[in-house]
């Protein structure tokens, strides 16, 4: 009966533990445009000559990442997956600038790492770090009256604002705890974490009672003290995607320190040892660096033994010395020596390094606002015609009035000033040719 109700608690947790608790996930961000500029002339009773007054356009808003203190999961990103600012408004006439765009701001818990989608790489760790601007809104595009010449007095274009910046990224959740507690289900971990914090992580006689990693904070002294981390889910197999363990071993990578929780008592009918190696097994087969940190064995349910004097026990403790780990007999729920289980952790941590942070990676982005014309692409379309696209070519088009000479005067002048002309000539573009620009379409002439 007892191996019956085990079973099914673990497939329900199991199924459950994939709903409630989410540590991965992709979405995707999009800063605000800018907005336009606007093509206006002053129209005054009694003001000669009032010439172009149009007003800039706003900026787009910006996708701001925050630190929410009170979060350990990602599950508020579970049925909300697509994030857009508010774009910039358009300018007006009278010299009126557009409104800025309002940004947004996505809280994730401390220690969630964003990653690029496409590449893998770490873009920032929110670890002790204030606001992060992911994407920032495009620029507004300047007015009329910021393109007027003593030779072009009525210029009737203006400039179009700039896209704000877009991405998918990948949201990673790497808890942040000096020390975290491994062993196999019912070793006692969540219990003993309820026992030396005040956090209260949910206990019962089954496996896979615990569903999510807990994190509490473990007092050494007035204004001293460290936090612990419960890691569930890690059984044999577990580095290669075995039970719940494959999904919550980062969770032990920023960890300063383990403590491996094993049941001397064997009261699931294991040997401690057996259950030291397959704990030991697992962390070395996920990553060596994380097998190689600094280690205690909490050898709990030590009140269920008559004595710790036995030849299985002491050969244990042997093993255990060998290799270089400290053994504390301790029982989570009478709380026996767990004070000094704390006490021997906190002095292990004074001599450690400071929890990991993970450093950016360099990353090669489009960016929208300096493409240059080196950046365009010069092509043929089946018809034969000469196509010119990229960035730089789609924004100038953006901000000229095709049925305003003043205008295409403008937009040939960039053409010649920046090389464009040159680089269709050595495409092979010659007189009579068509290109292509977008919407726009002229014969070429040389």
């Amino acid at each position: 009966m007892y191996n019956k109700l085990r079973y099914n608690a673990a497939s329900r947790g199991s199924e459950s533990g994939i709903s409630m608790f989410i540590d991965k996930i992709k979405i995707y961000v999009k800063a605000g445009d800018g907005g336009n500029g606007c093509v206006s002339f002053r129209r005054e009773k009694y003001v000669a000559k009032g010439g172009p007054d149009g007003g800039d356009g706003g900026r787009g808003g910006n996708i701001v990442f925050r630190i929410d203190e009170g979060s350990n999961t990602l599950l508020a990103f579970r049925y909300k997956r697509k994030f857009i600012a508010s774009p910039g408004g358009d300018g007006a006439g009278g010299k009126m600038h557009g409104k800025n765009g309002e940004d947004v701001i996505i809280k994730v818990p401390a220690g969630t790492l964003i990653r690029d989608a496409e590449s893998g790489a770490i873009i920032k760790d929110m670890s002790a770090c204030g606001d992060f601007i992911l994407c920032r809104g495009g620029k507004g595009g300047f007015g009329n009256r910021h393109f007027a010449t003593p030779t072009r007095q009525i210029p009737n274009f203006a400039k179009n604002g700039i896209p704000g910046e877009e991405r998918e990224i990948i949201l990673e959740l790497k808890m942040i705890a000096d020390v975290g507690l491994v062993g196999l289900p019912s070793a006692g971990k969540s219990s003993l974490l309820a026992a030396v914090s005040a956090a209260r992580p949910k206990i019962a006689e089954y496996h896979f009672t615990t569903l999510e990693p807990s994190l509490g904070v473990v007092s050494t002294g007035e204004e001293s003290g460290f936090v612990m981390a419960d890691i569930p889910g890690l059984i044999d197999g577990a580095s290669d995607g075995a039970g719940l363990g494959h999904a919550f071993l980062r969770h032990v990578d920023r960890c300063r320190m383990l403590i491996q929780v094993v049941d001397i008592a064997g009261v699931e009918g294991r040997r401690p040892i057996d259950d030291f190696e397959t704990i030991d097994r697992e962390l070395k087969n996920f990553d060596e660096e994380l097998y190689s940190r600094p280690r205690l064995i909490a050898a709990n349910k030590c009140d269920l033994l008559e004595t710790t004097d036995t030849p299985e026990i002491d050969g244990f403790v042997a093993t255990m010395n060998e290799r270089g780990y400290d053994v504390v007999f301790i029982s989570a729920a009478t709380r026996q020596n767990t004070k000094e289980l704390v006490m021997k952790a906190a002095e292990m941590l004074s001599h450690l390094p400071p929890v990991l942070t993970y450093e950016p990676e360099e990353i090669v982005l489009d960016d929208i606002e300096n493409a240059g014309p080196d950046a365009i692409i010069i092509k043929r379309d089946d018809d034969g015609a000469y196509n010119v696209s990229g960035r730089w070519m789609e924004l100038l088009c953006g901000r000229i009035n095709f049925s305003d000479r003043e205008s295409l005067m403008y937009f040939e002048n960039q053409l010649v000033r920046y090389g464009v002309i040159d680089r269709l000539r050595e495409a092979g573009c010659a007189e009579g040719d068509t290109v292509r620009m977008f919407e726009f379409e002229f014969d070429f002439v040389d």
